[in-house]
């Protein structure tokens, strides 16, 4: 392996998900201000997210799919009628 290719400041982070406040630990090079107590007692330095994958709609089976199939024959009808001769 090359030397000194790196970071330096690789360490574990805590991430906190503001939207409900679930807390996971990954090593990270994010820059950090401050420390606070993970659920397992360590103190490591803190990290907020504003959307993770344990709030993120896709990953909680929480997902809106819209009606697109509605959509497409809506804009079917208006071509097929923007098509026809004017009397």
């Amino acid at each position: 392996m090359k030397k000194d290719i790196h970071p330096k400041n690789y360490r574990p982070v805590l991430f906190i998900d503001n939207s409900n406040n679930a807390e996971f630990v990954i090593s990270s090079t994010v820059e950090t201000q401050e420390k606070a107590k993970a659920k397992n007692g360590k103190e490591y330095p803190v990290y907020h997210l504003e959307i993770s994958s344990a709030s993120h709609p896709f990953y909680t089976g929480t997902e809106k799919t819209l009606d697109t199939a509605g959509r497409v024959e809506k804009f079917k009808a208006k071509q097929a009628k923007a098509k026809k001769p004017a009397k």
